[in-house]
């Protein structure tokens, strides 16, 4: 993040989240936050009045704004009332709404073989068979480099991802002979000086030293799904989603899910139980056990039978 002709008030800002560790992506989004509160006060945010937060927060809910969003925003200028201002009254006056809960949109095998199928290059169905092969989110990736493949153990080290954690995830004989025929495949001419392991699986054409961007990433991804006649409005984490969903079909260990897709929470991993089909469509309804023709109504036992006890 460039520091070039910026207020003090967010060079300190900046110095404060870079103390606390806080992610570049997180950081953009932060400094993004206050410029839009400051264009809406039109003067310096550090002049702000709790009125003025209020009605900020009553403008992003007028302009119609997702919820996802306007806590996003409003995460940011808590930061910079809280930590960097120390106005703990202005930060108190900042609220979030609960996000409605929403089902992940996953897509079926068949969908998935279309999608494989059509890919134009060795390059595009390497990347999207990473995604769904290994339940890797976009920006996983694009950062893979060749350290990060241990065939030897038939598993793909992700470092650093969302949270700052690391895990493992499972490397199939597929998915490793599709990686030796990309790596055979790749441009090679920003290599020179780097050494092997240190080198991006998907270096980018354009700039040197760099992997390609999870935008180039998306576009691919589009334009396979297009040619797949997918009609549902998918993106690179469905091919996630429908990871874990058809591992769920698979009777596989929720727990293991869990760790393959590195959440913290098994709550967060469990919400795919509602989503895995293949489990769904297994249980039988009773409205189909009534209308079997061999259906009988259950016997009464001495358990559930009333007992009548025998006027004195």
């Amino acid at each position: 993040m460039t520091t070039e002709t910026i207020t003090p008030l967010r060079q300190r800002m900046i110095e404060d989240m870079t103390a606390r560790k806080l992610g570049a992506h997180t950081q953009r989004s932060h400094i993004y936050s206050c410029k839009r509160f400051a264009a809406f006060l039109k003067r310096s945010p550090d002049t702000a009045t709790l009125e003025d937060l209020r009605q900020f927060q009553l403008h992003l809910a007028e302009t119609g704004m997702s919820i996802c969003n306007r806590n996003r925003i409003m995460t940011g200028v808590r930061f910079l009332f809280r930590v960097t201002l120390r106005r703990l009254e202005h930060a108190a006056e900042i609220y979030h709404l609960r996000e409605p809960e929403k089902l992940p949109l996953v897509m079926s095998a068949d969908e998935i073989k279309r999608l494989l199928a059509v890919a134009g290059t060795l390059k595009t169905r390497v990347l999207l068979s990473l995604g769904y092969g290994c339940g890797l989110r976009a920006s996983e990736i694009v950062r893979l480099k060749v350290k990060h493949i241990d065939s030897a153990q038939d598993i793909i080290r992700i470092e650093q991802s969302k949270g700052r954690k690391d895990r493992n995830v499972m490397l199939s004989n597929e998915m490793l002979d599709l990686l030796r025929q990309w790596w055979k495949a790749r441009p090679s001419r920003y290599d020179a000086g780097i050494p092997p392991q240190e080198r991006w699986l998907f270096p980018s054409r354009k700039s040197a030293g760099k992997p390609i961007t999870t935008r180039h990433l998306n576009r691919l991804f589009h334009e396979a799904a297009d040619a797949a006649g997918i009609k549902k409005s998918v993106t690179v984490h469905t091919l996630r989603h429908s990871f874990a969903t058809h591992l769920l079909d698979q009777d596989t260990n929720l727990r293991k899910i869990q760790l393959l897709l590195g959440h913290e929470k098994l709550e967060t991993t469990a919400r795919y139980l509602h989503v895995a089909t293949g489990m769904i469509s297994a249980i039988e309804s009773p409205l189909d056990r009534l209308a079997r023709p061999n259906h009988k109504r259950p016997r009464k036992t001495q358990r559930n039978r009333k007992e009548v006890q025998p006027s004195a």
